[in-house]
């Protein structure tokens, strides 16, 4: 069904405000966990606030039909660093997750990233760009399937689960777990994850601006549990009074479960907002290290956002309205996902564009960023 894909960076290209140039660019690429298309201002949020994210789309492109290639994390997280479909990985739900025992029992899921996969980060690698992996990885829990077995040279905060223990240090539940992040030796009480990933990338950066350089960053936010710095709870527990908006959520049922169709939850919107301040961050340091000219910025999500729970749990933090239902849901809610691309001196500034493009396609996409050929033979299914 190639004929009918449109190709990622043609897509970019199209609306581009100067032909691509020559120099090898530097690339931050931030994965956002479980990250809604209706979460940001730019995307039509009234409660969440995201001036950075939103500064990001009025100078670079927004898509508004970019989707994910699953509606959980493990299965696009491969597609994004593979070019390749879920089903060709064998990777189709989250890892953990077991053998589904529905109305129909789902496939046994591959319990790590092949390590025959040549990944983005490899193929980068090889032309000469150091790699650095932040945050969530998900894609094996043991030291032979981490990201620096998977070409990434520097890697923090990567535990072995789906999620940190907690967002406080030392990012546990008062014992040691796969959901502890590890890496943080020192901390103190009150340290907020989100942050501390951010102040290792701005070294990152600093340690890199000769370049070029993959900065991967992955961050554990805003997956459960949900828990975000008082001072935000608060602020956006006024800010929801200010508003109008009513502390309880309208929600209606679907299917099985329950989905939430008002964003109101002051901690899920201290998450958000901690995501934002770590993208202006990373931005700052990028313009601090004298790159911010050469380094193509993509910020995207993993999958839906977390609206609609099975069974008798209560609805989820968030709300993908106007699109049906959020994660673990094949309607649009659990797939369409916000993507906006920065490539300074390529995309018009505050473009908008409504061609569909999906995770398979960022793997030949940035690759023909940084002028290098595509390896079809691995991206099998992406597009450039």
């Amino acid at each position: 069904m190639h004929q009918f894909r449109f190709p990622l960076l043609f897509a970019i290209l199209l609306l581009a405000a100067a032909p691509v140039r020559a120099a090898k660019p530097n690339i931050v690429f931030f994965l956002i966990d479980d990250l809604g298309w209706a979460d940001l201002g730019c995307y039509g949020s009234k409660f969440h606030r995201t001036p950075e994210l939103d500064a990001l789309a009025a100078r670079g492109m927004r898509f508004t039909n970019a989707y994910s290639s699953c509606p959980v994390c493990s299965p696009t997280r491969a597609s994004i660093l593979t070019g390749k479909y879920p089903a060709r990985l064998g990777i189709t739900d989250w890892i953990g997750a077991g053998q589904q025992k529905r109305d129909v029992v789902t496939p046994r899921n591959v319990e790590e990233l092949p390590l025959e996969e040549v990944t983005l980060a490899e193929a980068l690698k090889e032309d000469g760009y150091a790699t650095g992996y932040l945050g969530k990885w998900h894609l094996g829990g043991d030291d032979g399937h981490q990201p620096d077995k998977q070409g990434f040279d520097f890697t923090f905060g990567v535990n072995r689960a789906g999620q940190p223990g907690s967002y406080f240090f030392p990012y546990s539940r008062g014992k040691k777990s796969a959901a502890s992040v590890p890496d943080f030796d020192e901390g103190k009480k009150g340290d907020y994850l989100t942050e501390e990933l951010t102040a290792v990338a701005e070294r990152y950066i600093g340690e890199h601006k000769d370049g070029p350089f993959l900065l991967y960053f992955a961050h554990y936010a805003v997956h459960t549990p949900i828990e975000a710095k008082p001072s935000d709870i608060a602020d956006y527990a006024a800010r929801r009074e200010e508003l109008g908006i009513p502390k309880e959520a309208a929600a209606r049922q679907e299917g099985e479960g329950t989905s939430r169709l008002t964003q109101n939850n002051p901690a899920y919107a201290g998450m958000v907002d901690s995501v934002d301040k770590s993208v202006g961050r990373v931005v700052k340091a990028l313009k601090d290290a004298g790159i911010a000219d050469n380094t193509i910025i993509i910020f995207t999500s993993d999958n839906g956002g977390l609206s609609t729970l099975g069974g008798k749990r209560s609805i989820g933090p968030t709300s993908c309205v106007p699109l049906r239902a959020g994660k673990g849901w094949l309607y649009e809610g659990g797939i369409r996902v916000p993507l906006i691309v920065d490539w300074p001196g390529v995309t018009k500034a505050g473009s908008t564009n409504g061609v569909p493009v999906t995770s398979t396609d960022f793997y030949p996409t940035l690759l023909a960023m940084a002028g290098l050929d595509p390896r079809p033979a691995q991206h099998l299914d992406g597009l450039s």
